[in-house]
């Protein structure tokens, strides 16, 4: 199976999308002109529309006002000629070309229709109207109203006419229809005025040009006076950052510049008082931890010179234990075990304080794994058998081979090996399962014992901790092998990670790098093994 290549993001997309992660003051600026912007559209929406409500019912009172005055023009004149004209087609052409000449000087179109009653449209022919003035102009429903007698009545329409030239003209525009009686004939006729809106259509451009350049101006000064607001509360912060990398780099020395009496002055105060008070503290730590450190090298020391002494005198008395008294005897035997365990004691004290002083160096060869793991099984068979134990090795598929300190590669196998021997199930062997690739190798010991209650796991490693404080140790061990193994493997820049569940035993695995100083990654095998009901890996170190 091949895995699909993954879309490179541009450098200059990452650089930004990095700046806006990190950038408190660009996340606020944006913020305030994107809410600035809402607003500002918000308000600019209402305003235009305020505008443009007025302008249209100013425009319609005037053209109401227009129409009004030209009908009652005709309706004077058709008054004074009611007794003398008799012929209606005449009358109706002059009256419209009245009307029409009016509408020429004042800026409007006229359309006269159709008597009233005859149900025909004006597209069907007959009116009179302005030149070039297309009769689409007047809507259908407007047309439809007037097919009676019928009130005065306006609409909004698109007003198309054509030029000289014969080009197409289309203008937003309010028609208005009202209807005047013909003396000649006495039919009713209905007169179309056709006012364009092409006055306050620039008057709402132009008012429009003037919101958007305001509102840009006010989203630039809205931009500027929050970047310099945001300015002054950031750089106080990002200034304590810096001395906080600074602190955590361990120059306990660096602080705070205060300045003022306000909230960030105050920050930078208390800031400062903490700085001071764990630089002290640490300080008293570290005093403490070298005191400590030396304390247990220098008893560690002194102690073998005395143990020295005690030990010949416990051999002396170990040897002669045959012509003792049977008490005797057994104290003779107590005193030899006690001062082994303590000479192993002294030699993991002094193998910790190495550790702690960083006095601890790697000595790095090729080791073959599965060689040390045979050697080690092999010193521990005899307590194995005490204990009737039985260690099995499972040998890997390839060579598992590593850059790494015999000595104490072997000590960690050595303190993993008889740890599982001390927790085993007599009845169930111990394995050990070895594996390696081209980058990692591991060993895992695998037992069936009392195991981990969960979170032990995150403890086993400590210092003298012991699950079970009742339990005695059968090795004879100190409480400090699996510490020392852990150090041991943070030497290597390896993992040593332990995983239990109660009743179902423990596993404890060690990863080493093939090649010394490489990083670890994975590991060939498993924590949690196979075996396992609960596939939940505990606590990994």
């Amino acid at each position: 199976m091949t895995r699909g290549r993954r879309l490179g993001v541009p450098p200059g997309v990452r650089r930004a999308l990095t700046f806006w992660r990190r950038s408190i003051q660009a996340r606020v600026v944006a913020s305030t002109l994107v809410l600035s912007a809402i607003v500002i559209c918000g308000v600019g929406w209402f305003l235009l529309s305020s505008t443009k409500d007025g302008l249209l019912e100013h425009r319609v009172d005037q053209v109401l006002a227009e129409s009004d005055a030209s009908i009652d023009e005709a309706s004077t004149r058709l008054e004074a000629a009611s007794g003398t004209e008799v012929n209606a087609s005449r009358q109706q052409r002059e009256l419209a070309d009245l009307i029409i000449a009016r509408g020429e000087t004042r800026g409007f179109s006229v359309v006269l229709g159709v008597p009233a009653g005859e149900g025909a449209r004006l597209s069907d022919g007959g009116p009179e109207y302005t030149t070039g003035l297309d009769l689409d102009s007047v809507p259908a429903s407007l047309q439809g109203h007037f097919e009676d007698l019928a009130p005065t009545a306006w609409t909004y329409t698109q007003i198309t006419s054509r030029t000289p030239a014969g080009e197409l003209h289309e203008e937003p525009g309010i028609v208005v229809g009202s209807q005047v009686v013909l003396p000649s004939d006495g039919r009713t006729y209905t007169f179309y005025f056709l006012f364009p809106l092409d006055e306050e259509q620039e008057t709402l451009a132009l008012v429009t040009r003037a919101l958007l350049t305001a509102a840009a101006a006010l989203l630039v000064l809205v931009a500027g006076i929050t970047w310099l607001v945001a300015r002054q509360v950031v750089t106080p912060i990002r200034m304590a950052r810096q001395v906080a990398e600074r602190l955590a780099a361990g120059r306990l020395q660096e602080r705070l510049r205060v300045s003022g009496e306000d909230d960030l002055a105050r920050l930078a105060t208390s800031f400062n008082q903490m700085a001071s008070n764990l630089q002290r503290q640490i300080r008293q730590l570290e005093e403490l931890s070298r005191v400590q450190r030396r304390f247990v090298s220098d008893v560690s020391h002194e102690l073998r010179t005395p143990l020295t002494t005690v030990r010949m005198a416990g051999d002396v008395l170990h040897d002669a234990k045959e012509s003792f008294d049977p008490g005797t005897r057994r104290a003779a035997e107590l005193l030899q075990i006690e001062l082994d365990r303590f000479e192993v004691l002294l030699a993991d004290l002094l193998e910790i304080s190495r550790f702690d002083a960083g006095a601890a160096l790697l000595e790095a060869e090729d080791v073959n794994l599965l060689d040390v793991v045979h050697r080690v099984v092999d010193s521990t068979r005899a307590l194995a058998e005490q204990r009737g134990v039985r260690v099995v090795i499972e040998s890997p598929a390839r060579p598992c081979l590593a850059e790494a300190d015999v000595r104490r590669v072997e000590r960690i196998m050595r303190n993993l090996i008889t740890n599982a021997i001390d927790h085993a199930d007599a009845r169930r062997e111990i394995k050990v399962l070895l594996a390696s690739d081209d980058q990692v190798a591991a060993v895992a010991v695998r037992d069936y014992g009392v195991g981990l209650a969960p979170g032990e796991s995150a403890m086993v490693f400590n210092r003298f901790w012991r699950a079970d404080p009742a339990r005695a140790r059968t090795s004879g061990g100190t409480g400090l092998g699996l510490a020392i193994a852990l150090e041991d493997t943070h030497l290597h820049g390896g993992w040593l990670q332990a995983w239990g569940r109660p009743g179902q035993g423990a596993q404890f695995r060690l990863t080493l790098p093939r090649r010394a100083g490489e990083p670890l990654r994975h590991s060939p095998l498993p924590l949690v093994p196979a075996d396992a009901d609960d596939p939940v890996p505990e606590v990994a170190r």
